[in-house]
């Protein structure tokens, strides 16, 4: 009870227009994940592996609504 009473204010602090673009994100970011984690596998590289950590990170963050 006391998780969802704290999503519902969660929600209520933001304006609509962050909510919808968190949300077109949290739809973004897990396709570019899976491109990243294809790409490293047959192309590593530094940067590859950074851009897969961030995306990774972003994708949680959001997945779990942190931020």
């Amino acid at each position: 009870m006391f998780g969802r009473k704290k999503l519902y204010y969660r929600r209520l602090k933001y304006p609509p227009w962050v909510l919808t673009i968190r949300d077109i994100a949290a739809q973004v970011c897990l396709p570019l994940v899976i491109f990243q984690l294809i790409r490293t596998l047959f192309f590593p590289t530094a940067l590859d592996v950074v851009l897969l950590l961030v995306f990774a990170a972003i994708t949680l963050c959001l997945a779990l609504e942190w931020f």
